[in-house]
């Protein structure tokens, strides 16, 4: 088997099917670009058809790979600095490493972030320490055949106290997947990826909490028309309904839309619409 996904990967075919092609309530323009020298600029800016807010964000990267260094840095409207130093397969193939940190000039806040990830057939390690607290955060995922399996800790030092507790049970195969995961004892949660042929993807979640008899779960799926266009669609148990449509206009240029419709309440509105834009050049 090949090496396993991170923790937080696990089940993301499903979470996809729910998640890319949409965007309620928001108008958004995204735009990537690269120069010759290599720098990978992205930016984005968004603004919410409810509330009038509007924000936006920049993001450059640069790659060292002969030396396998990578220095990103984001800025983004709230006025928040963040810039990443990593360093991969150099002091061990598989091994990455890297300082994340933040800072707020209006307020003068600051954090950071030393991160880690080890990843070879058959396993995918993780371990974090947030200078905040500080908080250790751990993950481990083994897979074998198909099987999948992975832990996720975070460990408050400063109160001596586990903070989270999670575990995850899945299996992969080329054309399905399944993920169970169990979230501090108290969280259930599973879902089902099933890729029926070139052209339609479906994916169910399901997700309860201990002492509730209320059971959440959604229906989704993803069928693409041709090279250039799919529409999505999903319904979940609060009768909530969501259509998307993305269309490839050419090369480098894609338009989304995308509704959400209240069934429960249809003819009293609050019903949401939305519109992205994605460059890449």
């Amino acid at each position: 088997m090949a090496v396993p996904p991170s923790y937080s990967d696990l089940g993301k075919s499903a979470k996809d099917i729910f998640s890319k092609g949409y965007g309620f309530g928001i108008v958004k323009l995204d735009l990537k670009t690269k120069s010759q020298n290599g720098v990978e600029f992205n930016t984005s800016g968004s603004t919410n058809t409810d509330t009038g807010k509007t924000g936006g964000n920049l993001e450059t990267k640069y790659k060292m790979k002969e030396i396998g260094l990578s220095l990103t840095q984001k800025w983004n409207t709230d006025n928040t600095l963040a810039t990443e130093v990593a360093v991969e397969d150099q002091l061990a193939q598989g091994l990455k490493l890297a300082l994340d940190t933040s800072f707020v000039p209006n307020t003068g806040k600051k954090s950071g972030k030393l991160k880690s990830s080890y990843k070879r057939d058959y396993i995918n390690l993780a371990c974090d320490l947030d200078f905040e607290g500080p908080i250790v955060h751990s993950a481990a995922v083994l897979g074998y055949e198909g099987w999948l399996a992975g832990y996720q800790m975070a460990f408050d030092t400063a109160k001596s106290k586990l903070v989270q507790n999670n575990f995850a049970l899945g299996f992969k195969a080329q054309d399905f997947q399944l993920h169970t995961n169990v979230n501090d004892g108290t969280e259930f949660g599973g879902s089902i990826y099933h890729k029926v042929n070139d052209q339609l993807e479906t994916a169910v979640t399901l997700a309860w909490t201990a002492g509730s008899n209320n059971t959440r779960f959604g229906v989704a799926a993803k069928y693409q028309l041709d090279k250039d266009a799919s529409i999505s669609a999903k319904v979940n148990n609060a009768s909530l309904v969501g259509v998307g449509y993305t269309q490839s206009l050419r090369p480098g240029v894609k338009l989304i839309l995308s509704a959400l419709i209240d069934g429960k309440n249809f003819n009293s509105g609050g019903h949401k619409v939305g519109m992205g834009f994605e460059l890449e050049a």
